[in-house]
């Protein structure tokens, strides 16, 4: 399985908004792209949401399914708003054994 790992440190004061963002817009978004929200985390500060989401079993589904996700309707109208929340992204590749 491929999948990110995803650490986001939100601009002071967005998480609660971003949260509910996530979890009400994002993740069935996701859903619908064919991409699973494996785990989330919030660090003890408030300051992190670290993440993993799997694409399957082949890296070409990395690219597959984000294009679904980043080509869609909803995405292409809210991406600015959405990442007005977010300070810095760090996003690594990672597979199971």
């Amino acid at each position: 399985m491929y999948a990110h790992l995803r650490t986001y440190t939100l601009n002071k004061g967005m998480m609660d908004s971003w949260l509910k963002l996530f979890n009400e817009k994002l993740i069935p978004l996701l859903d619908e792209s064919g991409i699973k929200v494996e785990s989330t985390w919030v660090n003890e500060e408030k300051s992190q949401f670290i993440w993993i989401r799997s694409y399957g079993d082949s890296i070409d589904d990395i690219e597959k399914k984000e294009a679904i996700f980043y080509g869609s309707k909803w995405w292409v109208e809210n991406v600015d708003m959405v990442r007005g929340h977010l300070a810095h992204r760090e996003i690594i590749t990672i597979t199971s054994n």
